[in-house]
């Protein structure tokens, strides 16, 4: 599988129906698999964090869940197919699953979002195997409780429940270094971190207009709601900079 280097940051170069073609032979494997989903600000912060970076490019799969990604790939004449987001490879999972009667196990979002998130996957995707759930609000790896019995527990719960997904929407980055402490103690097929899926799924967040989303422009969307974004949102022209007038940033 052919990838793009943006900034030192692996991303594999696919299609969603790539993604998806992937994920599907993953679920029939006999080990975990994990799936990160990094845009233009999680590239930039793995940058120059050395140990975001290996995790991210330890993934057995990196999909670009970025337009400043897609646009900076093509301006170096290195360009990605197309546009991967989380959220869309999450319901290619949640499809799979309904066809093939997969387990699923939520993990994330605030108390009550997983289960919120479960009832209405269940109304929308009946054969799936919701078989568990649990908030992110616990001690563990990814705020320096490595091995917590918060953390113990959960695991436990998980591996009883012999999920063949799980998805976890912690945020980044803690969301993928808790993927990375866990994952070789974790039972499954396909573990994704998937950010605000959790809460777009149990309707307390809404994914941005399809005309936002056709150009791009769902981080535009998101800053007119929450204008406390805009810190964040900085990154994007610092990026496109970086893009410009850089050389080997993208290889």
């Amino acid at each position: 599988m052919e990838n793009i280097s943006i900034f030192g940051v692996n991303i594999d170069n696919i299609t969603l129906e790539e993604a998806t073609d992937i994920v599907e032979d993953f679920l029939v494997q006999d080990e975990l698999k994990t799936i990160c989903t990094p845009n233009t600000e999680i590239v930039m912060v793995a940058k120059d964090d050395k140990d975001l970076k290996s995790i991210i490019n330890k993934s057995d799969l990196v999909i670009p869940d970025g337009i400043g990604l897609i646009y900076g790939s093509r301006i170096r004449k290195k360009p990605l197919k197309e546009r991967v987001t989380g959220f869309d490879l999450s319901i290619k999972l949640l499809e799979i699953a309904n066809e093939k009667g997969y387990r699923l196990f939520l993990l994330g979002g605030k108390e009550k979002v997983a289960k919120k998130a479960g009832m209405n996957i269940l109304e929308k995707y009946p054969n799936v195997k919701l078989v568990g759930y649990h908030h992110g609000y616990f001690k563990g790896s990814h705020i320096g409780y490595k091995d917590h019995e918060e953390e113990l527990n959960l695991i436990n719960s998980i591996n009883e429940a012999k999920p063949d997904i799980i998805f976890v929407g912690l945020g980044f980055p803690k969301q993928e270094i808790w993927i990375a402490k866990n994952k070789n103690r974790l039972d499954g097929k396909v573990i994704i971190g998937n950010g605000g899926t959790m809460d777009i799924l149990s309707g307390d967040s809404k994914r941005a207009p399809e005309f936002f989303q056709k150009l791009g422009l769902e981080w535009l969307y998101r800053l007119i709601k929450e204008p406390s974004r805009i810190k964040r949102q900085m990154v994007l022209p610092k990026f496109m900079l970086y893009i410009l007038f850089s050389k080997d940033v993208i290889q």
